[in-house]
């Protein structure tokens, strides 16, 4: 059939019953029709597999549609064959079918009832495959998720780089390239990759205006605060994505402890399990996948409320498309991503194995991620201009839907510090990515720099009043703004754009936003977590103080013996009034919570009472024991008297998180008798002094402990002491 005879509108409300196309869609099945390359970038849920279906049904001969998931070819197959009576016009060729099913699918083909043939890229490299094909009239070749192509992309395949070659096998067919997730040098990448330079180009918006952006600190109280906000969607689906199967599979089980009803989702689950729970997502009997990345290729479920990383991901692409899974109904979706650099140390570790062109690569993915996290601006403005998109963050549709710019930090003027700057990329000779630039006008010396003999010259340390991250957030806003551009050839290193030129001869005003902070100390996590809510109860705060010393002093031990501060602190967050509820406030055990709890409890149920306090009981976060059965392990083998070090061995441990796991159990209320292991290191006087000091002591903290003994002992045996100080005086 001609183009030219094809009534599109016709044809669209017959095979899939929509009156009209949706975005670009329109262009590009005109563009495929008339027989010309095409390379399409449309986010997903833009409706980007009906741009060659729909043409693909409608012209003469097979297309061919490469895809790398095997189920995700599977669902589009039986998506297709829904549209028909004919069973036979969408097939799968791979390696999973029988000699019997390949010679059906031949067969179709051959009589021209085939209209899809959906194929992995391994199939194509067949003899038998490819000669059967040239034998065949084919319409197109459709190549989906084309960002494998690239090795920038965020899920590159190597076998996705021959594709070029085996397409000119097959004779001279136009070729279909499709991604839902291009930056201009994955772009640029496939484009020349699949020798289609004249390719008709359709780029829709990558703005979802319906998605709020929200980063968080992670910190030790990331599943308490998952769950309030959790319960803020009561009935509501969502996705929480981790990194690892293991994490997975912890917060599905803290979820369902604490009344969500969750399932996890990885690939160590089998088949069986992972379609079960995929399904029980799909049909509403659960509102919660907690996955890693094997998720969701392929759901379509338009009311996702909320995704929710809990760890950061390896690149920006891959937030966008995992994000992207929320709201595709245009209803709301919050995105909500925890991020702390100590991950990004993590991801960067993994990385350490890989080839060194390929860490080069991530670690440069892993920067864009950093700076997106880091960064105070407009988050959608931030990502748009990632993926080569301008947008106006005082205009622009969903322009308020972004923390940043619902808590704006201050600004101050920048005007001479941007003028610094793009005359040091200048003067450098635009050879420099930002960290020499950085260092250039920090005036800090590494190889690069002084190979270039950039330390030599009088621009040299020109920015010194002012720190790194300073300039690092500097560049990143001089970036977004389009006055510095990464080049792509040599992806990282800065050049000028002509408007940076502009603004080297005529500076006008720049207002740059801080960035954020997040490295706050880990054990100040609780206490400023609570604090940032502002909801900590000073005044019960005080009275739990002093009963705390009231029943210190009965008992004849220090306060901290009792309860510790941040153990306080979160009575005075959550308003527990019984003893079984103590038990989930921090630092407190069961064991704890009934040898004190009872008069901390009553005081609160009063205070409560009197004061007409709706208490938060959504705050009580229970704990799966994700942790217990080390707790356990270490419990055991102290009472077989167990070496430390055998102990920490086997579980993979250092002394340091050893110690850290020991000290939990003993505050919590449950004794550890490690006197087998403290008479091997201290004589019975050291262990009476040190005794002393904790019994008169106000506070049980170990700086302070050392400052007094002025090194007569070292951090790890005055931990130890104070382990067998609390396991025998408090519990």
């Amino acid at each position: 059939m001609k183009s030219t005879e094809i009534d599109l509108h016709k044809e669209l409300k017959k095979y899939f019953g929509f009156n009209k196309f949706k975005g670009l869609q329109e262009g590009v099945v005109k563009s495929i029709i008339s027989g010309n390359n095409t390379f399409v970038i449309m986010p997903t849920g833009g409706g980007k597999s009906l741009c060659y279906q729909l043409p693909a049904l409608v012209l003469d001969g097979t297309a061919i549609v490469v895809s790398p998931l095997i189920a995700l070819m599977k669902n589009q197959v039986d998506a297709i064959r829904s549209l028909s009576s004919e069973h036979g016009i969408a097939h799968v060729l791979n390696s999973s079918l029988t000699k019997t099913e390949i010679n059906q699918v031949k067969k179709d083909i051959t009589s021209g009832l085939t209209k899809l043939l959906y194929v992995a890229p391994e199939s194509l490299t067949k003899e038998e495959y490819t000669a059967f094909l040239k034998s065949v009239p084919i319409s197109f070749v459709a190549i989906d998720e084309a960002h494998c192509i690239s090795e920038w992309g965020h899920d590159f395949r190597p076998e996705y780089r021959n594709l070029r070659n085996i397409i000119r096998n097959l004779g001279d067919v136009p070729v279909i390239g499709l991604t839902a997730t291009a930056t201009p040098k994955v772009q640029e990448d496939i484009l020349k990759n699949l020798d289609m330079s004249n390719a008709n180009v359709f780029k829709a918006s990558f703005n979802r205006p319906n998605l709020f952006y929200e980063v968080r600190p992670k910190q030790k109280t990331v599943e308490g605060d998952i769950i309030r906000f959790i319960r803020q969607y009561k009935g509501k689906s969502g996705v929480i994505y981790c990194l690892s199967r293991k994490k997975v599979e912890e917060i599905a089980q803290v979820l369902q402890v604490n009344g969500i009803s969750a399932v996890p989702y990885h690939a160590g689950l089998d088949a069986k399990t992972r379609a079960r729970h995929q399904d029980m997502f799909l049909m509403e009997d659960v509102d919660v996948v907690v996955a890693t990345i094997a998720f969701g290729m392929g759901i379509d479920k338009p009311d996702v409320r909320f995704v929710i990383h809990h760890d950061i991901p390896k690149s920006l692409e891959s937030y966008y498309q995992e994000t992207g899974r929320a709201g595709r109904d245009g209803g709301e979706g919050h995105c909500l991503a925890y991020y702390s650099y100590k991950d990004i140390e993590k991801l960067e570790k993994f990385m350490s194995g890989k080839p060194v062109a390929e860490q080069e690569i991530g670690f440069a993915l892993l920067q864009e991620v950093v700076a997106y996290a880091e960064t105070s601006m407009s988050r959608r403005k931030f990502l748009l201009h990632y993926f080569g998109e301008e947008f106006d963050e005082v205009n622009g549709e969903g322009a308020e839907m972004d923390d940043n710019i619902r808590n704006p930090k201050k600004k101050t003027e920048a005007k001479d510090q941007v003028v610094t700057l793009l005359k040091t990329v200048r003067d450098t000779r635009q050879l420099y990515k930002a960290k020499e630039i950085i260092f250039t006008l920090t005036g800090k010396v590494n190889s690069t720099i002084k190979a270039h003999k950039t330390d030599t010259q009088p621009f040299f340390g020109a920015g010194k009043e002012y720190d790194e991250k300073h300039w690092m957030a500097l560049i990143r806003q001089v970036l977004v703004e389009d006055m510095l551009l990464k080049d792509i050839e040599s992806y990282g290193v800065l050049k000028l754009t002509p408007k940076g030129e502009a603004f080297i001869k005529n500076p006008e005003s720049f207002m740059m936003t801080e960035d954020h902070n997040y490295d706050e100390s880990d054990n100040q996590a609780t206490v400023t977590a609570a604090k940032s809510s502002g909801v900590t109860d000073e005044v019960l705060i005080s009275m739990l103080k002093d009963l705390r010393k009231k029943v210190a002093k009965k008992l004849g031990v220090p306060p901290f013996v009792v309860f510790q501060d941040p153990s306080l602190e979160d009575m005075a967050l959550k308003y527990p009034v019984t003893t079984q509820e103590l038990g989930s406030i921090h630092g407190v055990g069961e064991g704890k919570a009934k040898k004190y709890g009872k008069e901390f409890a009553d005081l609160i149920a009063r205070y409560v009472e009197d004061n007409d306090i709706i208490r938060p009981d959504d705050l009580v976060v229970k704990t799966t024991g994700a942790n217990s059965a080390l707790k356990l392990y270490i419990i055991q083998n102290i009472d077989r008297k167990l070496s430390l070090n055998d102990i920490a061995k086997a579980k993979g441990l250092e002394m340091d998180d050893l110690l850290k796991e020991m000290e939990q159990i003993v505050y919590s209320g449950t004794k550890l008798n490690i006197n087998y292991w403290i008479d091997e290191i201290l004589d019975d006087d050291q262990q009476e002094e040190i005794h002393d000091y904790f019994m008169e002591s106000e506070s049980d903290n170990i700086k302070e402990a050392l400052k007094e003994f002025d090194g007569d002992y070292d951090t790890e045996e005055l931990r130890l002491m104070r382990i067998k100080f609390i396991s025998e005086v408090a519990n």
